[in-house]
């Protein structure tokens, strides 16, 4: 900050506050004017971002005790003084104020220089005055600026669910790193590598700000029947050729309840997707459906009286070959 500033701005007088204002006093009226002037409050409006500048400016100071401290005694000390360029023969400039107290002449004669910068420069001798470093306020650390309060770090952690689990939300405990459980609530419908952020339950902000926030990774184990594709899930669901080629009403399973009955039309191929609707994965957009897909099932040994009958069905269906339009195509 430069010095000038802590003459002229009353910071106590921004944020509408009594110089004994407590340290908790100062944090509830600023983080209530921070609230009414954010620039995110107040789209494309200048005077409420300025104004939300100096708020942050004059908390940044007395939030911080020994910069608050500097800050009175500056003020005490100046009475309202300017820092002025005091060039020959007038007086009242900034080297008038401090004058009487080197043994300097209030408008004439030799008169005390302070520098910007480098040794011996106006925060040097502040700086001894007051206790500081070599630089003015360096005690904390320096001026902040007009940023205001920073918001504590974020926590990341991971969690492992059931795929039943994250399809149906629940509420998981985790150890944080202070050892200290935490109660995550999982959303119905997690995908596998979906983060969850949770507001305000991460780190504490250093110098009063908003705490961070916790990040939670979800891994989401596989199901050894049901396989999910965004809101629906998808099943394999074996049928007999007998079933394929009559037609059947078949059982299929769903995830959670009661299987369902869906109808197999005469002739389905292997790979025709069956839906049913409204049983898929639920989630604040909608709910998905589940889609079973046939696959019809041959065989693997035939009995004598079976191999004749397959034999015969052979002999009695029409004499066609399945590939013709797949080799036709490929040909171009």
């Amino acid at each position: 900050m430069a010095s000038q500033d802590w003459f002229d701005k009353d910071f106590y007088a921004v944020l509408g506050v009594d110089k004994k204002a407590s340290e908790a006093d100062l944090k509830k009226t600023y983080r209530k004017l921070a609230r009414q002037y954010h620039p995110d409050s107040n789209p494309g409006d200048a005077a409420a971002e300025a104004r939300f500048k100096e708020i942050s400016e004059a908390y940044s100071v007395l939030s911080d005790k020994d910069q608050r401290a500097e800050y009175d005694q500056v003020r005490a000390m100046g009475s309202g003084a300017r820092f002025t360029a005091g060039g020959p023969g007038q007086g009242g400039g900034f080297e008038d104020v401090f004058g009487g107290m080197f043994g300097q002449q209030g408008g004439g004669g030799q008169r005390v220089r302070f520098g910007q910068g480098g040794a011996g420069g106006f925060e040097d001798i502040l700086g001894g005055m007051f206790g500081g470093g070599a630089g003015f306020g360096q005690s904390s650390g320096g001026y902040r600026g007009f940023g205001g309060p920073t918001k504590g770090r974020d926590v990341t952690a991971t969690t492992t669910l059931d795929f039943a689990t994250a399809i149906a939300g629940d509420t998981v405990k985790l150890a944080q790193g202070n050892g200290r459980p935490v109660n995550v609530r999982i959303p119905a419908g997690v995908a596998d590598g979906q983060k969850i952020r949770l507001r305000g339950r991460g780190e504490p902000s250093p110098d009063g700000g908003d705490a961070g926030d916790l990040v939670v990774a979800v891994h989401v184990r596989k199901h050894p029947v049901f396989e999910r594709d965004g809101q629906h899930l998808r099943v394999d669901v074996p049928v007999t050729f007998v079933e394929a080629a009559l037609g059947a009403t078949i059982q299929v399973p769903t995830l959670g309840g009661e299987p369902v009955k869906l109808r197999v039309a005469p002739g389905t191929p292997s790979g025709r997707v069956l839906r049913v609707k409204g049983r898929g994965v639920t989630t604040k957009t909608g709910t998905g459906d589940l889609l079973a897909t046939v696959q019809v099932a041959v065989p693997s040994h035939l009995s004598d009286k079976a191999k004749e009958a397959v034999e015969a069905l052979a002999a009695a269906l029409p004499d066609e070959d399945p590939r013709e339009d797949l080799l036709a195509k490929a040909r171009g």
